[in-house]
């Protein structure tokens, strides 16, 4: 059997070494249309740093390599022009010409393409880039060899965000500009209120809610939507990609949403013996059913082994993705995974939301850092949709922990009994983890009744008293506009002071305390609600509404 990929890196190369593994004896050709099969797209903005210091490490394979070991015909600087399905042929063009390759099966592996704006100026412009591959990072290191002190990074998602702070460890004064009201949309507006807060802790100028229409002097200058002109001596944008499916589209390939190819649960096009992997296909969000394009390497790997699989003859089914990303800004970690607050309101979901405060390991142990996690839930199921995280240390082990609990369909009422290991350096008795699940459990079980950050404002306009219960010394150090303070420990022998007719919500830090008031409060029947996130998150996502004294 002959067996043509078109395209390398993850899916591409992954369906190519898992093939040799299964079939020995098949003839697998593999064309790159870049010079390089094989390579870490995700390393490249550390390069840009020095964080990653030799080019070499960037590159993971090469044609020579990738023949000793696997007996693989790789042919790099190979475009594939045309597919005639019906003849199972491609048409290639190769620096020395163009020529006609059959094949048996064709997997088509080739990626997506950065969305280029159709901007007033961009044409003219001389410092503008992209970043997907080695070809364009050595354009930009070719450029910051030139005098070069202010940087635009248009676009503030993952790329965007990861080159903002590489760009910026280089000593470069950097301007991130986003469209969306606030950074990484991916994440909800209040976790993002974090990065957003890191970003300006290192220096960096971050404009949300604005849009690039305009380059001069051949993009020493552009125009945002509002007026406002800034210089730039290279700008970078990075505001999504596209699936590369013209060639699929020219050879009659059915494609849907945004332009991404549509394959079935064995990765089969509408085209006889024509697959799909990666970037540029349709997946199924597992959480919606509906169509999704989901960008990230681990599902291309593995999509490139199954479909591997699935031509070799062993069942395999692609069961589709949840999305789970994650990304460094500076000392930060921001993760998510599954469905966001905004996109489960978009799909009319009954849902509810709670986040809380913890330690990535115990607090008595030197270097303990602060988490902030987020669970977006269905309160009568228990189903969880979605997951977000920040802080200093341990967001990734909870958010895969949480992802893992949506690919395996547990419940919010399985989050507490999920055994995770402890000791003082490496986590705490109760882990975050467990207590999103103690906290989901209580709101789904009504034994605790909250309020979100955003509805704060309008519950307090129609007569509800805020009611915090921390410290004096914190209050002391920065407090809400409006709001009775009563502590905690006093709040038993206090009660008279408060009206048993007055609807309040309270408030603490993280909202652990506030819980605790609820409860005591609710038990003495005042009517109460717990603001979830407390304080913390409050300050965070709307410090204009703080008093800092």
């Amino acid at each position: 059997m002959k067996i043509v990929i078109v395209g390398g890196v993850a899916g591409g190369m992954s369906a190519a070494t898992r093939l040799r593994r299964l079939m020995e004896d098949a003839a697998i050709i593999v064309f790159e249309q870049g010079p390089y099969v094989s390579f870490a797209n995700c390393g490249l903005p550390y390069f840009v740093s020095g964080e990653i210091k030799q080019r070499t490490q960037l590159l993971v394979q090469t044609p020579a390599s990738l023949q000793a070991r696997f007996n693989l015909d790789v042919r790099p600087n190979s475009t594939v022009t045309k597919i005639l399905p019906a003849q199972r042929q491609l048409v290639v063009q190769t620096p020395t010409g163009a020529h006609t390759e059959t094949y048996d099966k064709l997997i088509l592996a080739p990626g997506a393409k950065p969305f280029m704006p159709a901007i007033t100026g961009l044409a003219a412009a001389e410092n503008v880039f992209s970043l997907r591959s080695i070809p364009d990072l050595d354009q930009i290191m070719a450029a910051l060899k030139q005098p070069v002190q202010q940087v635009v990074v248009v676009g503030a998602g993952f790329i965007g965000l990861e080159m903002a702070e590489n760009l910026r460890q280089r000593g470069l004064a950097v301007t991130v500009v986003e469209q969306a009201p606030h950074v990484l949309p991916p994440l909800d507006e209040e976790m993002a209120a974090f990065v957003q807060n890191e970003l300006q802790r290192h220096g960096v100028k971050v404009i949300t809610g604005q849009s690039v229409v305009r380059f001069a002097q051949q993009g020493k200058q552009l125009k945002l939507a509002d007026g406002r002109q800034l210089a730039t001596d290279l700008t970078l944008l990075a505001v999504g990609i596209r699936p590369n499916s013209d060639l699929a589209a020219a050879a009659g390939i059915k494609l849907g949403l945004r332009g991404g190819i549509i394959v079935d649960e064995n990765y089969q096009t509408s085209a006889a013996n024509i697959y799909a992997v990666g970037d540029a296909i349709l997946v199924k969000q597992q959480l919606t059913g509906e169509p999704a394009l989901i960008s990230l390497a681990s599902p291309a790997n593995r999509q490139g082994r199954q479909v591997a699989d699935v031509i070799a003859g062993q069942p395999r089914q692609n069961r589709g993705s949840i999305s789970t990303a994650i990304v460094r800004t500076f000392s930060l970690t921001a993760a998510a995974t599954g469905l966001s607050e905004r996109a489960v309101r978009q799909a009319k979901l009954p849902f509810a939301v709670v986040h809380v405060s913890g330690n990535d390991h115990a607090s008595y142990y030197p270097g303990a850092t602060e988490l902030t996690l987020k669970l977006i839930f269905e309160p009568q199921t228990g189903r969880i949709y979605g997951a977000q995280g920040v802080g200093t240390n341990g967001v990734d082990k909870r958010i895969d922990v949480l992802a893992t609990a949506i690919k395996g369909q547990l419940t919010i009422f399985d989050l507490p009994e999920l055994e995770l290991t402890y000791a003082p350096p490496f986590g705490v008795a109760k882990d975050p983890v467990n207590m999103l699940g103690y906290v989901a459990l209580n709101v789904s079980e009504g034994v605790s009744r909250t309020v979100q950050w955003h509805e704060l404002p309008a519950q307090l306009q129609a007569g509800k008293v805020l009611l915090d219960v921390r410290t004096a010394a914190e209050v002391q150090a920065g407090h809400f506009q409006q709001a009775v303070h009563i502590p905690l420990n006093e709040l038993r022998q206090r009660l008279s002071e408060l009206d048993p007719n007055q609807a309040y919500i309270v408030s603490c830090h993280s909202g652990l305390r506030s819980y605790i008031a609820e409860r005591l409060l609710r038990q003495n029947g005042f009517q109460v609600e717990n603001l979830d996130g407390a304080y913390a998150l409050y300050q965070t996502v709307r410090p204009q509404a703080i008093v800092k004294n």
